[in-house]
């Protein structure tokens, strides 16, 4: 996993005009598409017709597209007795199925970027096993993004993410945390966050 932490610390929050493909060295624009190399787990910004090469998710591939999907769904709950019983320290995290591991793993943002969760996956697939709408996204390219607010603040939201979009949500979060919690700024651009991609996201399970 030192090469997902190594992306979401290093990698620059955004591409400059006129940079290139990283397959054909085509030019893109700042606003570009990306595949996912499945073992290496990589994200590489590509040209239109390199991602293309990319999108049947049912071929046996080395890399693969990432969609531009964004789901909500309005139902999900989670009790914090199970928010704590899949051992993540903060109330954020996000989920995807890796097949190279064969496994879901989790990871949250914090000060150094993005911390992997030993996740135990019984306790994961039963809330999968209540939700059973959410289990949705497309292993290796989407990605479940949970957040559980402080005791009696708010509900618990799931949203389906990109994972490009995973990414550069915790990229971010590193940028600008401060102290222990992160301080204002991080919690700002976490509701933020939330209601951009609530707003766009459609609804899922229906």
């Amino acid at each position: 996993m030192g090469v997902l932490r190594r992306l979401t610390v290093d990698r620059k929050p955004a591409v400059a005009a006129g940079e290139r493909c990283e397959m054909c060295a085509e030019t893109i624009a700042a606003e570009h598409q990306h595949v996912v190399n499945v073992e290496g787990r990589q994200l590489l910004c590509v040209c239109r017709g390199c991602y293309l090469l990319f999108t049947d998710q049912n071929a046996t591939l080395r890399y693969r597209a990432v969609p531009d999907r964004y789901l909500r769904f309005p139902g999900f709950t989670i009790s914090h007795g199970e928010w704590d019983a899949l051992e993540i320290p903060v109330g954020l995290a996000f989920f995807f199925d890796n097949s190279a591991l064969g496994r879901t793993v989790a990871f949250y943002p914090g000060p150094m970027g993005a911390t992997e969760s030993e996740l135990p996956l019984d306790e994961w697939r039963t809330v999968l096993d209540r939700h059973p709408e959410i289990a949705v996204a497309v292993p290796d390219v989407e990605a479940l993004m949970i957040r559980v607010p402080e005791r009696g603040t708010a509900e618990a939201a799931c949203l389906l993410l990109p994972i490009d979009a995973c990414y550069e949500f915790v990229g971010r979060m590193r940028m600008l945390w401060r102290g222990f919690d992160g301080g204002q700024d991080v919690h700002r651009y976490l509701d933020e966050f939330f209601d951009a991609v609530s707003a766009r996201a459609r609804p899922g399970g229906v």
